[in-house]
């Protein structure tokens, strides 16, 4: 990296000021262009393109729960693709939620629970109807735009950071 005569990062002054002033006294040509996805969404409205990029099919039916919601009412809950819990962990999260009295959305992957006895998604959703919506994957930039969404448990990936801060949405890291 000491040789590289650039640095193009993801991120934006007012968010990592400290650190970028860190690195401007090892690097002298910094660019920060973040956040990437408000940019590739721009691009994409100027393009009239309905492309999007993803690992795994979204399920929209969550917006048609989110517009019942009253306003900034909505705990969303993601833990990423990649972070797993064990079924004692994925309970607790559970029974926080159901106990907050709040509405969740709760992305709930196939893979997020590990170990011997998982969680089944069906039980969850069946328990969950009244106060809550599971999905296995949801639109996050689209979710956290909805006027209904009031705040974000998240497990602070850099992606999902941006995209909650770019949607001024508070965050439970």
């Amino acid at each position: 990296m000491t040789r590289a005569s650039a640095l193009i990062l993801n991120t934006f002054h007012e968010l990592e000021d400290p650190m970028i002033s860190r690195l401007n006294s090892i690097f002298t040509k910094i660019y920060t262009i973040g956040p990437l996805h408000a940019l590739y969404k721009s691009l994409l409205l100027q393009s009239n393109s309905s492309n999007s990029i993803g690992l795994w099919k979204e399920d929209k039916s969550c917006m048609t729960w989110l517009n019942s919601q009253p306003l900034r009412s909505v705990i969303y809950v993601s833990f990423g693709s990649l972070v797993n819990l064990t079924r004692l962990q994925g309970l607790e999260f559970w029974h926080g939620l159901v106990n907050s009295g709040k509405p969740f959305l709760w992305v709930v992957r196939p893979d997020l629970i590990v170990g011997e006895s998982g969680i089944d998604p069906m039980e969850l959703e069946i328990v969950t109807m009244e106060r809550g919506f599971i999905v296995s994957r949801a639109p996050q930039e689209k979710v956290l735009a909805h006027p209904a969404v009031g705040g974000f448990l998240t497990h602070t990936g850099w992606n999902s950071t941006i995209e909650s801060i770019n949607a001024g949405v508070p965050m439970i890291c």
